[in-house]
């Protein structure tokens, strides 16, 4: 799927809906659309990450462990079962943190809404990073086209090439957004860094990109990092 084509289906996904009104105020309390438990990186079990989604009252959440969806059915549980109870449950999304190289440049990319049936997506769900052909970005988000998801740029400002640079290659490919609001600073209470999150809203304003937040967190605390 070609830039212009990925632009015209966006603004049709369901989740562009949530991403259009993201700002720096949505995270750790409404938004969290980028977290990981124990079934990669993280500290926190499925069922802990869904318990704190409750209590904090996230309205959306997903659950982007690298390369691994692992997550996601205990998580869907807990949250129909607390539902069910007459608890307040967030959305939640499918997502799940890929590896990739972008403009020489190794990254991170958000695939987040996709479908229940993600064949395209298997490669890349195996616990490990793909090598050759299938780790190049625009193979990447292809995938994530495939399987009616979007493909964000993770953490833009976290990587050897500048975010300008990230962020024109990656419109280039046909990437639906970037990861907006983000604590670079890494703060046990998470915030948004000013100015360089500032920075990013615009260029992907000026680009008609959907712009996302999350924590990011890997540790104990949904509102950390």
């Amino acid at each position: 799927m070609g830039a212009a084509a990925t632009l015209h289906e966006r603004h049709k996904h369901p989740l562009a809906q949530v991403l259009q009104s993201v700002g720096p105020q949505c995270c750790p309390t409404r938004v969290n659309l980028h977290c990981h438990t124990h079934c990669s990186d993280g500290s926190l079990s499925p069922q802990d990450l869904a318990h704190q989604a409750i209590t904090i009252g996230l309205e959306h959440l997903a659950v982007t462990d690298h390369h691994s969806t692992a997550a996601h059915a205990p998580i869907a549980a807990e949250l129909a079962a607390r539902a069910a109870k007459g608890n307040r449950v967030p959305q939640f999304w499918r997502g799940v943190e890929i590896s990739a190289l972008l403009d020489g440049c190794l990254v991170h990319v958000l695939a987040l809404g996709f479908g229940a049936e993600h064949v395209s997506l298997s490669p890349y769900l195996e616990g490990v990073s793909q090598v050759g052909p299938a780790l190049q970005a625009w193979v990447v988000v292809q995938a994530i086209h495939a399987c009616g998801g979007l493909a964000l740029l993770a953490h833009p400002a976290r990587y050897r090439l500048p975010h300008q640079r990230l962020i024109a290659a990656a419109a280039e490919l046909g990437f639906d957004g970037a990861e907006t609001w983000y604590d670079y600073s890494m703060q046990p209470l998470w915030s948004p860094t000013p100015v360089v999150c500032d920075a990013i809203s615009r260029d992907l304003t000026k680009r008609g990109l959907l712009q996302s937040c999350g924590t990011d967190t890997h540790g104990h605390d949904l509102c950390g990092r």
